[in-house]
């Protein structure tokens, strides 16, 4: 089923970031255009500011090899970025894999992108991706499109159902585990003893459903 999330990254870490050093008061949003492996968004806004040379406030960085002005409407700026696609970042990383970018704003506290994969699958490649590249993403709702909720999944809570699909998705229940509970909680922004409790509880609740459409006899 396909499955959307948001996940947050700091702001110094993703390439246009270098802009909140002179505008602190800004946002960036990248404009919506579902990402292909020869094509990367090549235009954003820059919100918040009419200064003449908006361009100009952003520094040097690896991830950019040009930057260059479109067109204004009073503090709204049109931009367009060529990347460098040899440097490792979130937009790269959503070209290798099969998760399309819906939207991506960026403050000088942090960016926030929201994404969509054909699958649960897409969105646990995308993550595992990351952390190969030592990307420091932090995942902050998982859901599906278009979700059927079943008598399970109303009787779990968001986070339960947050950290057990994030748990299955990154191998936590294989033999051997692919994951560490603190790599899942790092992921949740949450401790590995939030993690604990939340799988404990939602497992519970799994089987205690489970076990109650069987009817006595059968056990």
């Amino acid at each position: 089923m396909a499955t959307e999330a948001s996940f947050t990254v700091p702001s110094d870490e993703f390439p246009l970031g270098t802009v909140f050093k002179k505008l602190p008061n800004v946002s960036v949003e990248l404009e919506r255009i579902i990402p292909a492996r020869d094509v990367v968004i090549p235009y954003f806004w820059v919100r918040g500011t009419a200064i003449d040379n908006v361009q100009g406030a952003f520094s040097e960085h690896p991830g950019v090899k040009q930057i260059q002005f479109i067109d204004s409407v009073e503090d709204e700026n049109l931009l367009r970025v060529e990347w460098a696609l040899d440097y490792d970042d979130v937009l790269t990383t959503l070209t290798e894999t099969n998760t399309a970018l819906i939207e991506a704003v960026g403050t000088s506290k942090q960016w926030t992108f929201d994404i969509r994969g054909d699958t649960r699958h897409d969105i646990a490649d995308f993550q595992s991706r990351c952390r190969e590249l030592d990307i420091p993403i932090t995942l902050t709702e998982l859901h599906a499109l278009t979700p059927i909720e079943t008598a399970t999944e109303a009787a779990l809570t968001d986070t339960q159902q947050e950290a057990l699909v994030l748990a299955y998705e990154c191998g936590y229940f294989e033999s051997p585990r692919e994951v560490t509970m603190e790599e899942i909680g790092d992921e949740l922004g949450i401790s590995q003893q939030a993690v604990a409790s939340r799988l404990r509880r939602g497992i519970k609740q799994i089987l205690g459903n489970t076990l109650s459409d069987i009817p006595a006899h059968s056990r």
